[in-house]
């Protein structure tokens, strides 16, 4: 059985920047060992080196470019990342989106550096044809719900199921996340019972006055 995959997406938060990265990627570790998940976390790229070398679980980086050695100014290589200690990398989040042929090119350039890979949607449609290119998991989040507070389990199930059934029918090795106002213990519980089998986060816990209370309420929907 897959473990529950818990994705913390950092993104440019001032909550979540140096130093502060670095302590919530240490209550991320502690949650990962006292509710037996797997806790991902996905910084800035310039904390990946300081994260990796001082937490034990899995840093992703928030985008990669599908681009090698040579002129590509200001491009973010698979390779850096890896050398900075990030064992994967998010694509195509919302907030970075890109062509299909940019997809591609950036799921190639992380498998040829061994590196895991989450591939975010906004619709059934899209998150079929995402698991066609076969990264290791595709993240639903309708952009509407990001940030909103309004879990996707609850404004759009049928996103989620429905994603679920599109993946299981064209690569069933690839692992379907639910994400999107994602908050609350309810709300993983719910994700989980759509047949997701983990979630992808951000504001919910990043901006909690009390980021460690915020992460275990929400790891409590594991054992609700």
């Amino acid at each position: 059985m897959m473990m529950i995959k818990v994705v913390l997406n950092f993104k440019t938060y001032a909550e979540a920047t140096g130093k502060a990265a670095l302590e919530l990627s240490r209550i991320c570790e502690e949650a990962k060992d006292q509710y037996d998940v797997e806790m991902v976390v996905v910084p800035q790229t310039a904390d990946i080196h300081l994260i990796s070398e001082n937490v034990s679980i899995p840093v992703y980086a928030q985008h990669v470019d599908g681009v090698g050695f040579g002129g590509y100014t200001g491009s973010i290589t698979a390779a850096s990342i890896k050398a900075a200690g990030a064992r994967g990398a998010l694509i195509n989040h919302s907030e970075r989106r890109l062509k299909l042929a940019e997809i591609e090119a950036s799921l190639s350039a992380c498998r040829a550096e061994g590196l895991s890979t989450i591939v975010c949607t906004n619709n059934i449609a899209t998150t079929g044809a995402a698991a066609a290119l076969k990264p290791d998991y595709v993240a639903v989040e309708p952009p509407e719900l990001i940030g909103s507070g309004i879990p996707v389990s609850k404004a759009d199930p049928e996103v989620i199921s429905g994603s679920v059934e599109a993946v299981k029918k064209i690569e069933p090795e690839v692992g379907v996340l639910c994400g999107a106002g994602i908050s609350r213990g309810e709300d993983l519980k719910a994700a989980l019972e759509l047949g997701s089998v983990g979630v992808l986060l951000a504001s919910g816990i990043i901006k909690a006055e009390d980021q460690k209370k915020a992460l275990e309420e929400l790891l409590s929907g594991i054992r609700g």
